[in-house]
């Protein structure tokens, strides 16, 4: 049965963007020992995308002639209208995350489904019991403000940690299971 996995790097203090949406802070970092072979090891796994409109607007804005997931089918949640890149399997959506949990199944033929973004669609996604692992990469920066990890209200059930690594240049990944339990609203 396909996992849901929220696949997300974080600063030490807890944001995957600053309040502007920049994130110089966590592009210093490319190209660290294991990162690599984390996230290809990763998406080998992956058969369905999906990832809220401001993921996608900064896609669009930063990668404009490469759309990095062309054979994997991606789901857009929003309330803007966009156009998808050529060559991409694009499906833009409005409306709860419960709706969609089977054709995200359905698409990712097996395979897993990666939440790319952002931290509130993550959120949704864990208060509907949906969200079956996160697997974050803590960036040793402190970014003091921004866009919060997975923005729930608290506290929730204990995460399992099923795997931990340090990586190159003081990165650490943690693997956490969620047991549908975990669920808290949103905020």
């Amino acid at each position: 049965m396909p996992r849901i996995q929220y696949f997300v790097a974080a600063s030490l203090d807890g944001f995957i963007a600053t309040p502007t949406d920049d994130l110089g802070w966590l592009l210093q970092f490319d190209g660290f020992e294991g990162g690599k072979e984390s996230y290809e090891s990763f998406m080998a796994d992956v058969g369905c995308i999906v990832m809220g409109g401001e993921t996608y607007s900064w896609l669009l804005e930063h990668e404009p002639d490469n759309w990095p997931y062309p054979d994997t089918p991606s789901y857009v949640f929003t309330h803007h209208e966009y156009t998808a890149p050529s060559g991409s399997d694009i499906t833009f959506v409005r409306g709860d995350v419960t709706e969609f949990a089977a054709d995200f199944e359905r698409d990712a033929g097996g395979k897993n489904i990666w939440v790319v973004g952002g931290g509130n669609l993550a959120a949704q996604f864990a208060a509907a019991g949906l969200l079956d692992e996160i697997i974050l990469s803590v960036i040793p920066v402190v970014l003091g403000s921004g866009k919060r990890l997975l923005p729930l209200e608290g506290p929730t059930a204990p995460l399992e940690l099923v795997a931990s690594r340090t990586m190159g240049r003081g990165i650490v990944e943690l693997r956490y299971r969620l047991d549908g339990r975990t669920a808290a609203s949103t905020t």
